[in-house]
């Protein structure tokens, strides 16, 4: 016997089979049960919602010799036929392709005769929204003043596009995209029955990549156990097979794109188009992945509606929490005005590249929406007497090419130079990059010894900032011009230094102390 698709195998033979769509499905067994069957219903919603699958089991039932609890039997000669596709009294027509006024009058002269067997004949019409004018018109005549055994089931993916007299004429049901952990636990059952092995994180993923649609999810399914036959499906296989990107690969992106790093980030795009990842699911998935992130700033427990490990929570807190929500507002808009462009798009790369970029240079934008942004920036920075300038991208303050060859001539600090170093810090963050600000008031800092000082924080993404090589100098150059002595900058996490957090001295609140309260510190500045 030759195969058969996931989505044609376990299609559901009965209403109990059907997920995602009990409002219907329970109306529907309501009115067989109570002998209140319409004449005419319309199905409209999403692909692959079930929408052709309850109307063959609608159709099925109605004409079932023994229905139990309105659902067929599926054993009698009736269920039969319309199972093998053989009965007289369920007729499917594809309006995609029979779509004119002589295909309807074909129909309108047939349900003059009464079915053969069976109560009911069933005219299920398929994406009915591709019917002309004239068709349309030709049903309405029969839709007025339907035989008491005929019941049309329309099916349609844009209800937009039906014409109010049918719709006033018609019983609608909405059918709803399908929650992804309806279609994972329905993917774990086949799969058990089955008898193959796949990782749950696999699961999770092809059904989320399904967008609501149990058919897509199936033949995704599929897919990716046709390119690993006789071998356990693992998350990697999936993400290989679809073209797919890893979360890990996103935040990496997105590290580059906070710190302005524009060469890093087209870097990573090379890296993420070399390994095969198809673009269109890449911005898909990176639009999700912002998401997250902006659920994690404006909910108190963001961990109940995002699905991802304890590990991977952290990581995304510690990204979410150095971008503005209204950033992460425009970069999500400018992505999703992305993918609706990239589907059909010849130049797909370039594409991505000019949206990258855009999002590290808002300046690019001229509408209202990025204006507000920035000022809502400057507006905050104002507030805490932070001098604002223009450009994202890190410049120098104030030092002149003169001044970084003086200062590679300075000798090395000592410790009392460092400490000197930790005193003046709060009057010299002010006078460095916007951008280091941003990242500096995530941080900790004090003395490690010669000529070091360190600085620390329980934030991942602020660690990584200041190992940045080209960070490190510019802050070591504004140190040095000040105690006129070399100074050396470490960054590590918190977790890494193997000392109590409250050693070190919080840079935020050093910042906003008045200047004459900063030498009262000085006698405390281990505490």
């Amino acid at each position: 016997m030759s195969y058969m698709a996931l989505y044609r195998k376990w299609r559901p033979d009965s209403f109990s089979d059907v997920k995602g769509q009990d409002h219907i499905v329970t109306t529907l067994k309501n009115q067989i049960e109570a002998d209140r069957i319409g004449h005419a219903y319309l199905f409209c919603g999403t692909r692959g919602t079930g929408k052709t699958t309850v109307a063959k089991i609608f159709a099925k039932t109605v004409n079932c010799d023994h229905p139990v609890d309105g659902n067929p039997c599926n054993e009698c000669a009736s269920c039969r036929a319309v199972r093998d596709g053989v009965s007289m009294n369920v007729i499917e027509i594809d309006a995609a392709s029979n779509n004119g006024v002589d295909n309807i009058r074909d129909i309108r002269e047939e349900v003059q005769y009464s079915p053969t067997e069976g109560k009911y004949k069933v005219y299920i019409i398929d994406e009915v929204h591709m019917l002309s004018i004239g068709a349309f018109n030709a049903l309405l005549k029969t839709l007025e003043e339907p035989p008491s055994y005929v019941i049309f089931i329309l099916a349609t993916t844009e209800v937009h596009k039906i014409p109010v007299t049918i719709l006033s004429r018609c019983q609608r049901y909405d059918f709803k995209r399908i929650s992804v952990e309806t279609i994972a636990d329905r993917l774990t059952e086949l799969m058990k029955v089955e008898n193959i092995d796949v990782e749950d994180r696999a699961i999770k993923y092809i059904a989320k990549a399904a967008d609501g649609a149990m058919r897509d999810a199936l033949s995704l399914l599929d897919q990716c156990l046709a390119f690993y036959i006789g071998q356990k499906l693992t998350y990697e296989n999936v993400l290989e097979t679809l073209g797919a990107v890893d979360t890990e690969v996103f935040s990496r992106l997105f590290r580059k794109i906070i710190m302005n790093d524009t060469k890093g980030a087209l870097n990573q795009l090379e890296e993420i188009i070399m390994t095969g990842r198809e673009l269109s699911q890449f911005v898909v998935d990176f639009t999700w992945y912002m998401r997250n992130l902006l659920l994690i700033q404006t909910t108190e427990d963001a961990s109940d509606i995002i699905d991802v490990s304890a590990e991977n929570l952290k990581a995304l807190t510690d990204e979410a929490h150095v971008v503005e929500p209204e950033v992460l507002m425009r970069y999500i808009r400018v992505f999703s005005e992305l993918s609706g462009q990239i589907r059909n798009a010849v130049q797909k790369r370039v594409m991505v590249e000019i949206a990258l970029i855009k999002l590290m240079r808002p300046a690019m934008e001229t509408n209202l929406e990025s204006v507000l942004n920035r000022l809502s920036l400057i507006e905050k920075q104002i507030e805490e007497g932070v001098f604002v300038k223009q450009e994202a991208e890190p410049q120098e303050e104030g030092i002149s090419e003169a001044e970084k060859e003086e200062i590679k001539n300075m000798p090395m600090a000592v410790s009392e130079d460092v400490q000197a170093a930790v005193n003046a810090l709060p009057t010299l963050i002010p006078k460095m990059d916007v951008l280091i600000q941003q990242f500096i008031r995530y941080c900790r800092y004090q003395a490690a010894g010669e000529s070091r000082l360190v600085f620390v924080s329980d934030n991942s993404v602020a660690v990584e900032f200041f190992q940045r090589q080209q960070i490190r100098e510019r802050v070591e150059e504004v140190i040095a011009s000040a105690i006129k002595k070399r100074i050396t900058i470490e960054s590590k996490l918190i977790s890494q230094s193997g000392m109590q957090k409250s050693v070190f001295i919080k840079a935020q609140e050093m910042i906003q102390m008045p200047i004459e309260e900063l030498a009262a510190e000085d006698e405390n500045i281990y505490r």
